[in-house]
């Protein structure tokens, strides 16, 4: 476990590894308000910070076991209300059914009962808007200060350029959500995985570049005759381990393959 400070948020970096493979997620506290919850597997190495630390209610950006995974411990054991968006509350109220690989690198994620976000949520000196931004996962949401620039982005950004997207994600859902946020005025976001990034409205926006790139080239090569798979070879000859590690939940296939179902070509 990692601890920093960036003005008035903490960060909490965990790491997870199985065999040689590693992952790592952050969570982020500011004036009581705790961000995501990490994965159950980091629950020991949380736990001090979880009792030292003056939490009093928990926003999660989405269910993903690596996001929720210890909420069932911060409701039982400190009392804490946990919200989430409305839709995403019957999944939590069961435990989570995981690919094997998921469930090694992050542990079970055991049934909770959240309580449902409103369009806002506030903590005592800041108020967040709630906006729904799917892409990554079909209730993901994000939390705007306005008053103070912040964007806590969950898994929206993850990475400006990415090679890879799990089998239920969307680019083309994904752009949507990215021009959304990207009429915000922020300049710090928080991202569950890529960390602070101080500059992040260009970083968000270099992401919504990249993938509408990414979309007319698939469909130039589509248009000339191309498969997924051939398609797949030409803009992404090398092949990251996560898609080994994951049996190809992970896969770049998976970005070509939602543009083109996405767009209905």
């Amino acid at each position: 476990m990692k601890i920093d400070q960036h003005g008035e948020v903490t960060s909490v970096l965990g790491e997870v590894r199985y065999g040689d493979f590693a992952m790592s997620v952050y969570m982020y506290y500011i004036d009581g308000m705790l961000i995501d919850t990490g994965a159950s597997r980091m629950l020991e190495d949380f736990k001090a910070f979880f009792k030292q630390t003056p939490i009093e209610f928990v926003s999660l950006t989405h269910p993903h076991e690596d996001h929720t995974g210890t909420a069932k411990w911060l409701q039982k054991e400190c009392d804490l209300p946990v919200y989430i968006k409305k839709e995403a509350i019957p999944e939590c109220k069961v435990e989570a059914t995981l690919p094997l690989y998921r469930e090694k690198l992050w542990g079970r994620r055991l049934p909770f009962s959240p309580s449902s976000f409103g369009e806002t949520i506030e903590s005592d000196h800041h108020l967040y808007k709630i906006i729904h931004t799917p892409g990554h996962e079909k209730n993901h949401v994000v939390l705007y200060d306005e008053q103070h620039g912040r964007l806590f982005s969950g898994d929206l950004f993850l990475h400006p350029k990415p090679k890879v997207m799990m089998d239920d994600e969307s680019v083309p859902v994904m752009i949507q959500s990215l021009r959304k946020v990207l009429q915000l005025d922020f300049q710090d976001m928080f991202c569950q995985h890529a960390g602070y990034i101080q500059n992040g409205k260009p970083a968000m926006r270099e992401k919504l570049n990249y993938l509408e790139e990414l979309r007319e080239q698939v469909h130039h090569l589509y248009g000339k005759g191309l498969n997924v798979d051939e398609i797949n070879a030409e803009l992404f000859p090398k092949v990251p381990m996560i898609v080994y590690h994951s049996r190809q939940e992970y896969d770049s296939k998976h970005m070509i393959r939602s543009i083109l179902e996405g767009d209905k070509i």
